[in-house]
């Protein structure tokens, strides 16, 4: 079990405490009502509604995404050099006390 911050598109910090790990990070956020991270594709890397940014001081550790997440991510409004898609980081114990911001989206 590992703990992980969002910083909601509103300014509110949700600290999430025992999310358990081999999960991915939209899936933790949407089973704990996270805003922002609507995750319509189910994790399938097809959209862009669970962006975040991650921390600068985690982004070496989360590491960069793959070629197939860098192309939804190039087509993405918002899109800085620490994004990631939330549905393609899975939850290892490394990630215990991640921090991330929930990308403005439209629907928050």
């Amino acid at each position: 079990m590992i703990k992980v911050t969002f910083v909601q598109a509103d300014g509110v910090e949700r600290k999430l405490e025992d999310i358990e790990l081999g999960q991915s990070l939209m899936e933790a956020a949407r089973s704990n009502a996270v805003k922002g991270i609507l995750a319509d594709c189910g994790g399938g890397c097809a959209c862009a509604t669970c962006h975040v940014y991650v921390d600068p001081q985690w982004q070496g550790i989360v590491g960069p995404p793959d070629d197939i997440e860098a192309g939804i991510l190039d087509m993405t409004e918002g899109m800085k050099p620490t994004s990631r898609l939330s549905c393609q980081i899975k939850l290892r114990p490394e990630l215990d006390g991640l921090r991330v911001t929930v990308a403005p989206n439209d629907a928050t």
